[in-house]
């Protein structure tokens, strides 16, 4: 089975220019470049309260409020879209708690002869995204401590996307923000409407070098290509 993704991703657009490339009100954290985001890290996302929206740090790992522990966020890092609004992990966040997930670029394994090739992925024009993601709040009821956690959606890859892998995060259009982070909306067609017609699908790669495999290689020379 071809695993799920996305599963690692980089982000290095300062405050100031997040700002202006994303409808953001309020912010609360601090903004730091990382070139090696990885699962059951704190990440950047942008989510609507009580009208406003906020830059906010969410764990990267959904972990639903039902949940005995936040170990199910390891497995819940992605949210298939074609499942969603159905499945019970997902359904509720769905409907009421969406957020977007700022991002310069994704990185994706490629299958040759030789192995598998790191490839770093972006949009044509180099600017900054967001994915479309979902996000929940698990208390932990020993040391009375809210969790807040989120997922990326995922879909079919498009045609630039499938030589690669046959899945791809789901890219909001900016038009979309708008509408994503509005809580009002409830409605399931609506909803999927978004994250199928509203989206960017055409992405361009580069090869890069094997430092990327280990989390522990967090520099810009991650994305430099290979010769």
């Amino acid at each position: 089975m071809v695993p799920e993704m996305c599963g690692r991703f980089v982000g290095f657009t300062s405050l100031k220019a997040l700002k202006e490339q994303f409808p953001i009100d309020v912010t609360n954290v601090d903004v730091v470049a990382s070139y090696n985001v990885a699962p059951s890290q704190e990440i950047l996302a942008i989510a609507r309260y009580e009208g406003e929206n906020h830059l906010v740090r969410f764990y990267w790992g959904l972990v639903p409020a039902w949940a005995k522990d936040v170990s199910i966020g390891n497995k819940l890092i992605n949210a298939r879209s074609e499942t969603v609004a159905t499945k019970p992990s997902f359904r509720n966040a769905f409907k009421r708690r969406r957020c977007i997930i700022p991002a310069d670029g994704f990185y994706e394994w490629k299958k040759t002869k030789g192995g598998k090739q790191p490839v770093f992925l972006t949009l044509p024009d180099g600017k900054p995204f967001a994915f479309a993601g979902l996000w929940e709040t698990w208390h932990d009821k020993e040391n009375k401590t809210a969790y807040k956690s989120c997922t990326i959606i995922t879909r079919e890859a498009s045609a630039s996307m499938a030589p690669i892998h046959n899945r791809m995060p789901v890219i909001l259009k900016p038009a979309a923000f708008d509408a994503w982070l509005n809580t009002r909306n409830q409605d399931i067609e609506l909803l999927q409407g978004i994250i199928q017609n509203q989206i960017h699908t055409e992405l361009v790669n580069v090869p890069i070098s094997n430092r990327v495999n280990s989390v522990r290689n967090n520099g810009p020379e991650n994305i430099r290509p290979t010769e």
